[in-house]
C-alpha cells in the first residue's frame, strides 16, 4: 500500500477544510495572545493572575471540546450518508448539554472567584488580579458554549469558513476593546485585568449572536430551525451518551491534568507561573494549526467510514501518519528558532525569561510527539469510531505516568524545568501506542443508524 495516497480528492478536502479551521484556531489564539501580551505590560502578577484565572476557561474548553467531538464524529458519519435530519438531532442534543455546562460554569466562576484562584496559588498579588479577572470573564462562558456548538455543526457538514469569519470579527473586537479598556484610551479609565475581562465578555456575546444567526437564518445545508432544539430523539440521545461520554470523559481527564499542572507549577514563584503562561502561548501557537489539520482529517475520516469505504480509509491513514511526522519536525525547529524573539515580546522579569527559555526547550522536543499522536488519535482513531480507546489511554498516562513523575520530581527538589518535562513526557510516549493502534486498523467502526427514529446502530467494525 502506498504511503502517499494518489486520491487527489483527499488532499483537496484536507486543504479546503484545514485552512479555514487552522486560521480560525489561529485567530482564536490571537485573541488570547492579545490578552496575554497586553496584560504582560502590567508585570508578573498580572500575567500570572490572568493565566490562573483562565483555568476555568481551560476546563470549560476541554468539556465543550468533548461535546464538539461527539457532534463532529457522529455528524460527520451521517454526512457521509447525506442524512442531514439525523445531524440536526445530534446538534440539538449537543446544544442542550453545552448550554447546561456553560450555565453551571458561569455560576461557579462568578460566585466563587477568590476560592477558585486560591486552589492554584498562594501568591497574594496573583490571587488579587486573578479573582478580579475571573468574576467578570465568567459571564462569557455560557455564550462561548453556544457559539462553539454552532460552529461545530457547520464543520461537520464541511462548512468551515463561517467559523473563520466569526473569529476574525471576534479578534478585531477583542483587540480594540483590550487596547481601550486595559490602558484607558478614548477618555476611559485604565482598568487593567478588569478591562481585559470586559473585552472578552463583549467579544463572546457578539460571537454567539453571529454564529446563531448564521446557523438558523443563512445556512442552507442543515436548515436548522428552532423547532429542532425543542425535540430530543431518544435513540440518538443514547448514541450521543454512548459515544460522547468517552470523549467528554477523556477531555475531563485532560482537564484534571491541566489543573494539576497549574497546581504543581503554582507552588513555585510568580516568575515560574509567568514562564508557564508564556510557554503555553507559544505551544498553543503551534497547536492551533496542527489542530486544524487534525479536525480536517477527522471530518474526512468520519465521512469515509460512514460511507463504508474502509480500504480507502486505510490508504488515507498511511498518508496522515507521514504528514504529521513531517509537521512535528518542522514545528520543533520553529519553536527553537522563534524562542527568544517570542519571550522578548513580554515585559517579564529576568527570572520569568530564564524559566521561559528552559520550558520552551522542553516544548521543542515534545511538540514532535504532539504533532503525531494528537492528530492521529483524534483524526483517525476517534473519528473512525473507536472512541473509548483514547480515553483509556489518556487516563493511564495522566494518572500513572505524568502526574506521579512530576510530583516525585518536585518532591526530590528537581529544577522547575525537570518537573515541566515530566508533565509533558506523555506527548512522546503516546506516539508508540498510537503507531501500533493505527496500523492494526481495528478502529474503523460505522456508528450511524439506518433509521434514527428507532433502529439499532450498525456499529460495523473492521479488524486488521
Amino acid at each position: 500500500m502506498a504511503v502517499w495516497t494518489r486520491d487527489k480528492s483527499f488532499y483537496k478536502s484536507l486543504i479546503t477544510l484545514a485552512i479555514p479551521i487552522s486560521l480560525q484556531n489561529a485567530i482564536t489564539f490571537a485573541v488570547n495572545f492579545a490578552d496575554n501580551l497586553m496584560i504582560g505590560k502590567l508585570g508578573d502578577n498580572a500575567i500570572s493572575g490572568v493565566y490562573v484565572g483562565n483555568q476555568m476557561q481551560t476546563v470549560l474548553q476541554m468539556f465543550v471540546a468533548g461535546i464538539e467531538g461527539a457532534i463532529l464524529i457522529l455528524a460527520a458519519q451521517y454526512w457521509g450518508k447525506k442524512d442531514t435530519g439525523s445531524i440536526r438531532k445530534v446538534v440539538s442534543i449537543g446544544m442542550k448539554f453545552a448550554a447546561a455546562v456553560g450555565f453551571l460554569t458561569t455560576l461557579t466562576a462568578v460566585l466563587f472567584p477568590g476560592p477558585l484562584i486560591r486552589m492554584f496559588t498562594s501568591e497574594a498579588g496573583v490571587i488579587s488580579e486573578g479573582a478580579v479577572y475571573l468574576q467578570i470573564v465568567g459571564f462569557s462562558y455560557v455564550f462561548f458554549c453556544i457559539s462553539q456548538v454552532m460552529i461545530a455543526s457547520m464543520r461537520s457538514v464541511e462548512t468551515a469558513k463561517i467559523g473563520l469569519y466569526i473569529s476574525i470579527m471576534t479578534l478585531v473586537t477583542n483587540i480594540s476593546l483590550n487596547y481601550i479598556l486595559i490602558f484607558g484610551k478614548l477618555g476611559l479609565p485604565a482598568l487593567g485585568v478588569q478591562g481585559a475581562a470586559i473585552a472578552t465578555l463583549v467579544s463572546r456575546i457578539l460571537e454567539m449572536l453571529v454564529s446563531v444567526i448564521y446557523v438558523f437564518s443563512v445556512d442552507k445545508k442543515l436548515k436548522f430551525g428552532l423547532r429542532d432544539l425543542l425535540r430530543t430523539n431518544k435513540q440518538l440521545l443514547k448514541d450521543f451518551v454512548r459515544y460522547g461520554l468517552p470523549i467528554i470523559a477523556g477531555q475531563l481527564v485532560w482537564s484534571v491534568n491541566m489543573l494539576a499542572n497549574t497546581k504543581i507549577l503554582g507552588a513555585y514563584s510568580a516568575g515560574v507561573i509567568a514562564a508557564t503562561s508564556i510557554t503555553g502561548m507559544l505551544h498553543n501557537l503551534i497547536y492551533v494549526w496542527v489542530n486544524g489539520l487534525a479536525s480536517a482529517v477527522g471530518v474526512i475520516t468520519g465521512k469515509t467510514v460512514g460511507a463504508g469505504k474502509y480500504d480507502l480509509m486505510k490508504e488515507y491513514s498511511k498518508t496522515v501518519q507521514m504528514l504529521f511526522l513531517l509537521v512535528g519536525f518542522v514545528s520543533g525547529g520553529l519553536v527553537l528558532l522563534f524562542r527568544d524573539g517570542f519571550i522578548g515580546l513580554y515585559s517579564a522579569s529576568g527570572e520569568a525569561q530564564m524559566y521561559s527559555r528552559q520550558f520552551i526547550n522542553v516544548i521543542a522536543v515534545t511538540v514532535f510527539g504532539t504533532c503525531y499522536q494528537m492528530p492521529c488519535l483524534f483524526g483517525l482513531v476517534k473519528s473512525g469510531g473507536d472512541i473509548s480507546f483514547v480515553f483509556k489511554m489518556d487516563t493511564v498516562f495522566v494518572f500513572f505516568v505524568v502526574l506521579p513523575s512530576a510530583i516525585l520530581c518536585q518532591y526530590l527538589g528537581a529544577a522547575p524545568w525537570v518537573v515541566f518535562a515530566a508533565l509533558k513526557c506523555d506527548q512522546i510516549l503516546k506516539c508508540f501506542v498510537a503507531l501500533v493502534k493505527i496500523n492494526r486498523y481495528n478502529w474503523m467502526k460505522n456508528l450511524t443508524r439506518e433509521n434514527t427514529d428507532g433502529e439499532e446502530p450498525e456499529a460495523e467494525g473492521l479488524s486488521g
